[in-house]
């Protein structure tokens, strides 16, 4: 039974939204590691061969370790925004489960990208899972910069637009992966170099 709260604030607090979140991100990077540790070496019967299976797993170890350090950037964008979203309401939840959908889709998306990289839906599978959770993600704000006075007390009108423009650089740079993974695969991944450079662009001086 799901148990009833009396006061009507309680139910827009953000700490279990935070907490929910929270775990959902450290399970999907977790679950990364599964297609490591059930991938065969094959047969080894020398120091030689061995180095050898390793190296062949290399595209394993590229596809897994961008795809945890691109969790982690969308983990750092979701404790930036709970930085200042003070209260949600159920659309706000609502779009953060449909950025969480598509976290928990990285692993097996990330799995299609190594194990298909010759087909188009498989150099697409990453591109796009991580393009429709920042899809979610700037929704979001979105949602709570026109909520401001209730979900962004501390921010001003002018500083809540900053922050929603900066926001802009990932969706903008997992859309150019979008396009450029057909072309040259995972190596599209770089342009998240210039996330950090484009935001401050995008936000202004002056935030």
């Amino acid at each position: 039974m799901i148990r009833q709260r009396r006061h009507p604030a309680a139910t827009q607090r953000t700490t279990r939204l935070e907490a929910f979140t929270d775990g959902v991100f450290a399970i999907a990077a977790t679950l990364l590691v599964l297609d490591l540790t059930t991938h065969t070496l094959g047969r080894v019967s020398s120091e030689a061969e061995l180095w050898q299976e390793l190296w062949g797993m290399g595209p394993l170890f590229v596809n897994f370790a961008l795809s945890f350090v691109l969790l982690c950037l969308l983990w750092m964008i979701h404790v930036q925004q709970f930085e200042h979203i003070a209260r949600v309401d159920s659309t706000l939840v609502w779009l953060n489960n449909g950025r969480l959908l598509f976290i928990v889709l990285v692993p097996f998306a990330t799995n299609l990208t190594t194990e298909y990289p010759d087909y188009l839906a498989g150099r697409l599978a990453m591109p796009v899972t991580f393009l429709l959770a920042i899809v979610f993600s700037t929704l979001q704000w979105a949602w709570a910069t026109r909520r401001r006075e209730v979900m962004l007390p501390d921010l001003t009108a002018e500083d809540a637009r900053a922050y929603g423009r900066g926001s802009l650089s990932a969706l903008l740079i997992a859309a150019a992966v979008v396009v450029l993974a057909p072309f040259v695969g995972s190596i599209a991944f770089v342009l998240f170099l210039l996330d950090g450079p484009l935001t401050r662009l995008l936000r202004g001086k002056g935030s």
